[in-house]
């Protein structure tokens, strides 16, 4: 199975009450979450723990933000133990020869409140273009910490044969829909 656009990752913008700035995904409050069909009886699921990367957001130019984002693929969670190992084997991504899946926005776009992250996909040793479906669900300043912060929720949904992940299809899914939340931090001021 395949899964991570990650990008993931995914976000930019939309409006907000931020100027344009950068801001550090922090992994701590970051789920990419991808989940897949096995044999038409259930749709199983799967963290990738661990994602970082960076969000320029510019809330006066949408189209001029950002996102760039790795996944570390050994961080794979299922909440099975042996399927986590068997997921990061060379039957699937295997995680020692490809340890990280990395997204790269190429464009922003922004309609009706609604944002569209275009961006790389590299999975698997292989690059693909994803389109990230995108919500900015805050702009302002993380209160603990005292430094601003900005938050998305973004989706997309991927084939994982075209990334040369094909064992067990179609018993196993070939689509993976992937769900992404992340909160990112920028300086403090």
């Amino acid at each position: 199975m395949k899964l991570l656009p990650l990008a993931l990752l995914s976000l930019l913008a939309v409006a907000g009450s931020a100027a344009a700035g950068d801001y550090k995904i922090d992994p701590n409050h970051t789920m990419v979450l991808a989940s897949w069909n096995h044999m038409g009886y259930s749709n199983p699921s799967a963290n990738f723990r661990g994602a970082t990367g960076t969000i320029h957001y510019d809330e006066a130019a949408p189209e001029k933000s950002t996102v760039e984002v790795v996944i570390p693929i050994d961080q794979i969670d299922t909440f099975v133990p042996k399927l986590d190992e068997h997921l990061k084997s060379a039957d699937f991504f295997d995680a020692q020869k490809y340890p990280t899946a990395t997204f790269k926005s190429t464009k922003v776009t922004m309609k009706d409140g609604h944002l569209k992250v275009l961006g790389n996909l590299t999975l698997h040793g292989v690059t693909k273009p994803v389109t990230l479906k995108a919500k900015l669900n805050k702009v302002g300043i993380a209160e603990m910490m005292k430094v601003p912060a900005i938050g998305f929720d973004a989706s997309t949904t991927i084939s994982r044969t075209a990334f040369g992940i094909s064992q067990g299809v179609p018993m196993i899914g070939d689509e993976i829909e992937l769900r992404i939340t992340t909160e990112a931090h920028g300086e403090k001021k």
